[in-house]
Formats: C-alpha cells, structure tokens, sequence
C-alpha cells in the first residue's frame, strides 16, 4: 500500500470528484457499495487460504 500513502487529502479528494463526475450521484452510492462488498470478499478469501495453510501445516 505504498501508492496509497502518499496520495494525501488533496489527492483523495480529486479522486472523489472525478468518480462523481464519471457515475453521477445516483449511481456513486451503488458503486460504493458494490466496492465495499469486493473488499469484504477479497478479506474472506485470504482469510480462508490462511487458514487451509495452518490446518495442512499442523497435519
């Protein structure tokens, strides 16, 4: 997460309205949603593999 450290509030801010821009308000709410459930999925899945590779390493 390198990249993201140095974007800053100035940066995250101009990313926010370029998304707004390019969805519009109806849609941002929806797209926010829908990247907060591919984050909470992504977190399950490696958690997941995490724990397959501790149950294989205690056999």
């Amino acid at each position: 997460m390198g990249i993201l450290r140095d974007i800053g509030l100035p940066g995250i801010i101009v990313i926010l309205i370029a998304a707004l821009l390019i969805f519009g308000p109806q849609k941002l709410p929806e797209v926010g949603a829908s990247i907060g459930k591919m984050i909470t999925e992504f977190k399950k899945s490696l958690s997941s593999d995490e724990e397959k590779k501790d149950e294989e390493n205690k056999k």
